[in-house]
């Protein structure tokens, strides 16, 4: 996410932060880096100018604190901007109503609405422990019915049928009041989409905005399309009554203009961010975390949430008696943490969230990816339940045959056992800091004040 604008934006502030002053020379050619990166990331025109009149003002006769380089302050300046920019507040669902809390989902065909309905049921049923009941108004294509209901059934919500050949107020109607006759405390519906935006389309979702009077108004947009998302967000705007806007597919997204730009042009907040194509994958919107990630200061503390999240408490608990007690970490517990990276979002979702990632090199970023974890269960899984508590145990012999039996070559073993033996060292040591969590909140001493932010 982000990753052309933050290697280009960490670029231009690396090349500051080592000067002993700022002058108005390298201000403004600092700037005209900046300046330059935002547009190149398809921020909005306006949002650039006006990004960039603000950090100017602030810098002339900057004051600079005892603790920081006038370069770090100027660094700490672009990050609060970038705040200032996204919204400065994570704005949360508001369900404050009398049950059921309806929530309307409207945006273009190829968005990833229908998808994002399941996630957002997901997330209130797992974070808020809401009841939530999902329902699909769009007639036009049968497929997205049949999707909803089976995203339904996989996520554990009520799903209410729809057919096509049903009027889409009819639905919502019925929908609603199947909610309030089971006692449910959230209705999210899926509206139909449009390749563009046309009059018929935005009379009908007015017609089942009317019909619903949902509290929630959400705007779902690719962020892909960069300035398209932009001005599709603010003709929504102008036909509904929007109250936030979720951005999806960031994942794929380099450049980032959409969520830059999308607050500032329609004033709107952005309440979630689709990270992937998984179930799970939606995240709240924190401004001030989002900046970080684009400077390179990483984003510790929703990495800790999700370690708290999805880590399987109870493995958790009986890896550490075990460790106390002096036992030795083994491959089964290695296996059971690589699951628990998996279930994080992979190996690229963490490494997004720590600081420093966009200085590695593109060859490097080439050689760490997702399928690693794959190929190390594999070659595990070939290991005799011996192998996996006595690693010391795997000579040349038993290399050749986990690796025929794991589809792989005797290199891949050796490299397994190395990273085995460093992870194994780094066990005993997070044994001795505290655990997990500790040693994550460990990291935040060791970057510039305003880089991270405060971990609870």
């Amino acid at each position: 996410m982000f990753s052309n604008l933050s290697e280009r934006l960490s670029r231009v502030l690396k090349n500051l932060s080592g000067r002993g002053r700022l002058t108005a020379e390298n201000i403004k050619d600092t700037l005209r880096d900046i300046r330059m990166a935002l547009l190149e990331a398809d921020v909005a025109l306006p949002v650039v100018k006006e990004f960039i009149d603000h950090i100017q003002t602030k810098a002339v006769g900057l004051d600079v604190t005892t603790s920081l380089t006038p370069g770090q302050e100027l660094i700490k300046l672009v990050h609060q901007e970038l705040v200032t920019v996204m919204g400065e507040r994570n704005d949360q669902l508001n369900l404050l109503t009398q049950p059921p809390a309806v929530i309307l989902m409207a945006g273009l065909q190829g968005s990833g609405k229908t998808t994002t309905v399941a996630k957002l049921a997901r997330l209130l049923v797992q974070i808020q422990e809401k009841s939530v009941l999902v329902v699909s108004t769009d007639i036009y294509r049968p497929a997205a019915i049949q999707q909803l209901e089976t995203l339904a059934k996989q996520i554990n919500v009520e799903f209410f049928n729809s057919q096509t050949s049903e009027d889409p107020v009819s639905i919502v109607q019925a929908a609603i009041a199947a909610a309030k006759a089971k006692l449910i405390d959230v209705v999210i519906i899926d509206t139909a989409g449009r390749l563009h935006i046309d009059d018929e389309m935005m009379a009908e979702i007015s017609r089942i905005h009317t019909a619903a009077a949902p509290i929630e108004t959400l705007f779902v947009v690719d962020s892909m399309t960069g300035q398209d998302a932009v001005n599709t967000a603010k003709a929504f705007n102008n036909a509904l009554p929007l109250t936030g806007i979720i951005l999806t597919k960031t994942d794929g997204d380099a450049r980032g203009g959409a969520a830059l730009s999308i607050r500032h042009i329609t004033g709107k907040p952005i309440k979630f961010l689709g990270i992937g194509e998984k179930i799970d994958a939606l995240e709240p919107f924190y401004p001030d975390r989002v900046a970080s990630r684009i400077l390179g200061m990483g984003d510790i503390l929703t990495l800790v949430e999700e370690v708290e999240r999805t880590i399987d408490r109870s493995k958790a608990e009986k890896l550490a008696k075990k460790i106390k007690k002096g036992k030795t970490f083994d491959l089964e517990d290695f296996r059971d943490q690589l699951r628990q990276i998996g279930n994080m979002g992979g190996i690229m979702g963490i490494m997004a969230k720590l600081p420093g990632m966009n200085t590695l090199s593109k060859a490097a970023k080439s050689n760490i990816n997702d399928k690693m974890l794959v190929e190390i269960e594999a070659i595990i899984n070939s290991m005799t339940p011996k192998e996996r508590r006595l690693p010391g145990l795997i000579n040349g012999s038993r290399k050749r045959r986990i690796a025929i039996g794991s589809g792989t070559d005797i290199q891949a073993i050796n490299r397994l056992l190395k990273n085995f033996l460093m992870m194994q060292k780094m066990m005993k040591k997070m044994n001795k800091q505290g655990g997990m969590l500790k040693l994550m909140r460990g990291l935040q001493g060791k970057f510039p004040p305003g880089s991270l932010p405060p971990l609870g």
